[in-house]
C-alpha cells in the first residue's frame, strides 16, 4: 500500500466545520385552527423567524444565515413582511396615502401572511427546504395590539399560522434604533414611527414612543409564545454566532 493511501479502516472524514448536519424530524403543529387538509407529518423543513425592529440586524443576520446554511448543504428560503405576490404592492400603495384604519391595516398585512404561508412556506416546508423569515406573525400582533386591536382576536386571526422551529427576536433600544435608521436611510418611516397613532407630531418622538411601546409588546408575547430574545446591540458577528448554535440544536432535534 502506499505511503500516502488510506487505511479502509479510517475512512476519509470532512472537516467539523464543513459537515452537513441532516435535520432530525419535529413534529409540526398549528398555534391555532390551522389549515384544513393540511397533512402536517409531510413537513420536513425548518421555518427559522427573525424579528425585531427596522435597524435591528435583521437583515444582515438572515444574510449570514442563508449563507451559512446553503454553505452547509442546505436549501433555503426566504420569506418576509409585504412579499407576497396577491397584495404586496396593493400594500405599498395604501401606506403611501398614510390614512389606512388599524382594522384594515391590520387585514393587509394578514393577507400577505395568509398567500405566502400557503404558497411559499409551507411547500417549502414539505419539499425539506429551510425556510428563513424576515419577521413572522410575532410583528404584526404586536403592531396591531399598539394600536389598540382585541388580543383574542388576533389569535384567531393568526391560527393558520404553523409554529416555528425557532423565533430570535433582536432585542435594540428606540435609541439605537433611531442612530441605525438615520444612518441607513436618513429619514424615519411613517408607519415605523407610529405616526397614525397621535403620539407626538414630532417625528423623532414618536417613532421612540412607538418602538418602546412595541418592545413592550414583545415581552408580552414572548411570554406567550417562547421566543429567544437575543441582544441586538452586541457586534454582528458575535450575534450571528450566537444564532448559528442555537439553530444548529434545532437541526439536531434538541
Amino acid at each position: 500500500m502506499p505511503s500516502n493511501a488510506v487505511p479502509p479502516s479510517h475512512p476519509l472524514k470532512r472537516p467539523a466545520a464543513s459537515r452537513v448536519l441532516v435535520p432530525k424530524p419535529s413534529p409540526k403543529r398549528f398555534y391555532g385552527h390551522g389549515i384544513p387538509g393540511v397533512d402536517l407529518a409531510k413537513f420536513t423543513g425548518k421555518l427559522i423567524v427573525v424579528e425585531g425592529a427596522d435597524g435591528s440586524g435583521r437583515s444582515t443576520q438572515l444574510a449570514q444565515l442563508v449563507s451559512w446554511l446553503e454553505g452547509r448543504g442546505h436549501a433555503t428560503v426566504q420569506v418576509g413582511l409585504k412579499r407576497s405576490t396577491l397584495v404586496s404592492e396593493e400594500l405599498s400603495r395604501a401606506q403611501q396615502g398614510n390614512i389606512l384604519s388599524r382594522t384594515t391595516l391590520g387585514l393587509f398585512y394578514a393577507t400577505d401572511f395568509a398567500d405566502q404561508l400557503e404558497n411559499i412556506i409551507m411547500p417549502a416546508l414539505k419539499a425539506g427546504f429551510m425556510v428563513l423569515a424576515d419577521r413572522y406573525i410575532y410583528t404584526l400582533m404586536a403592531r396591531d395590539l399598539v394600536r389598540g386591536v382585541d388580543e383574542e382576536w388576533l389569535k384567531n386571526l393568526y391560527g393558520i399560522a404553523l409554529v416555528p422551529d425557532a423565533v430570535f427576536y433582536l432585542q435594540v433600544c428606540a435609541e439605537e434604533l433611531v442612530q441605525r435608521n438615520f444612518a441607513k436611510n436618513h429619514a424615519l418611516d411613517y408607519w415605523e414611527s407610529g405616526m397614525d397613532l397621535g403620539l407626538s407630531r414630532d417625528m423623532f418622538d414618536s417613532f421612540l414612543q412607538y418602538q418602546t411601546l412595541m418592545a413592550e409588546q414583545f415581552k408580552h408575547l414572548q411570554k406567550t409564545y417562547g421566543f429567544s430574545i437575543v441582544d441586538g446591540d452586541r457586534p454582528t458577528e458575535e450575534i450571528n454566532r450566537e444564532l448559528q448554535h442555537k439553530i444548529e440544536s434545532v437541526l439536531a432535534g434538541k
